[in-house]
């Protein structure tokens, strides 16, 4: 590990930060106990967010993923670790990754190889119920979660930190190194980073960072679930969408509705004016506390909507007939291969707002022709390469995005997305291949 770290700054700065944290317990309880009236899970287990775990597994390898973004790059990992005859514990902090690992590691779990558990608050007394539990063999910090207790915690513990599928976004990367750069500094306190691409590789190694492997994105060796595609198709004729075009409006955030909504009214205008059938739309919000704030949304506008939750069940399976439908509104978890199965086109959502576009390896994993907006700051590995590849468009206001959407626009070759996919495969090996190589320097 960087001798450097911690600098004289940051031995200040953690006690401080460790005050602060302190102080706030009453806050974050309230904050926590607040949440479960919506979801009560975050009010479960609360003892595991204070070091205290009543299942040890010693040894096991640590795999931290915030939510369920997170845990769904880190499985394909996770399956290869435990096909080494490695235990894995995965810390979360939202019930959305928590529940998405005990249910798809359910087997793995009941076996005793799996334990899915809260991270600790940023307390060092915290961590160290952390380590007493599972002292992990080492750790792996999915995307990019820079926490200061958690560094520090796991260099006084001799615990092997590391960044895994990691990028460095553009505007991330500006701001650390142009501004006070505590955060940048942070980042040298991990024993080192697999990272997405060679430009992250430069990224992180600008800001101190050593120990640093090209390992790609995990997202494309995530499996594809054979059910949730069948039952898209499925639904898709259920809907008499056969021969209609359909297209998936996919992790819409907050900011982007009325630009979406504008985009449905003129692609169906444009198909009626040009006699042809206007298309199915698949709304997909990202967070659902939107969901009925743009069911609402959607209905004022005069479009015919039906909602997941009220036409289908939870198999995705129909109620009842089939309705007459302008929009459906996904408005459900882990269910995204199923729309995505169903649609022609995929617009990513995010990209126009400044917070940036989300992943693009769903839609590209079933070979849908894909479509983000100008902000891809959050996922320029893959879509830099994607973009330059013809098999994304990356569209830079919204009158692309209604062109996009018209008759007439072209999609790139089925061909050619399963060539880019395919070549862009194979994170998961490299991974499991730079581990050992990483972990090797951090004893030199």
């Amino acid at each position: 590990m960087a001798a450097a770290f911690p600098s004289a700054r940051m031995r200040l700065f953690l006690p401080v930060w460790s005050l602060l944290w302190t102080l706030g317990l009453p806050l974050i309880w309230l904050y926590l106990r607040r949440r479960a009236r919506r979801d009560p899970d975050y009010g479960r287990h609360l003892d595991e967010r204070l070091g205290r775990y009543p299942r040890q597994m010693p040894c096991a390898v640590w795999v931290h993923a915030v939510s369920l973004g997170e845990i769904r790059s880190a499985l394909p990992l996770i399956r290869a670790l435990l096909a080494q005859g490695e235990k894995v514990v995965t810390t979360h902090f939202t019930p959305a990754g928590r529940r998405e690992a005990q249910a798809v590691l359910a087997d793995a779990i009941a076996a005793g190889q799996v334990c899915c558990v809260w991270i600790p608050l940023e307390l060092q007394w915290a961590y160290r119920g952390f380590f007493r539990a599972f002292s992990p063999k080492y750790g792996l910090v999915m995307e990019i979660e820079v926490w200061p207790r958690m560094i520090a915690a796991c260099r006084r513990a001799g615990v092997p930190l590391f960044m895994c599928n990691a990028q460095y976004p553009s505007k991330s990367h500006a701001r650390d190194t142009t501004r006070l750069g505590l955060r940048a500094e942070l980042m040298t306190g991990f024993a080192g980073a697999l990272v997405k691409s060679d430009l992250q590789a430069r990224r992180f190694a600008s800001v101190g960072v050593t120990n640093i492997a090209v390992t790609g994105e995990l997202r494309f060796d995530q499996p594809v679930p054979a059910r949730l595609v069948a039952n898209g198709l499925a639904l898709r004729d259920w809907l008499g969408a056969g021969a209609r075009p359909v297209v998936a409006l996919a992790s819409v955030v907050e900011g982007e509705d009325p630009l979406m909504l504008d985009a449905i009214f003129a692609a169906r205008a444009a198909h009626m004016a040009a006699g042809l059938a206007p298309p199915l739309f698949l709304y997909i919000p990202r967070a659902p506390e939107r969901f009925a704030t743009v069911a609402a949304l959607i209905a004022a506008l005069g479009l015919v909507c039906g909602q997941r939750s009220a036409l289908l069940d939870a198999n995705l399976q129909p109620k009842g007939p089939a309705p007459a439908l302008d929009v459906l509104l996904c408005d459900s978890l882990g269910e995204m291969y199923a729309w995505l199965a169903m649609a022609d086109r995929v617009v990513v959502g995010g990209g126009f707002t400044p917070k940036g576009s989300h992943n693009i390896s769903e839609p590209l994993a079933l070979g849908r022709p894909v479509m983000v907006g100008p902000d891809i700051h959050t996922i320029e590995y893959p879509a830099v390469e994607a973009v330059a590849a013809g098999v994304c468009r990356h569209l830079q206001s919204p009158g692309d995005l209604v062109a996009a959407l018209s008759p007439g626009a072209t999609d790139p070759d089925p061909a050619a997305i399963a060539a880019f996919f395919a070549a862009h495969s194979g994170a998961v090996a490299k991974t499991l291949d730079a581990i050992p190589r990483l972990l090797a320097a951090t004893r030199r």
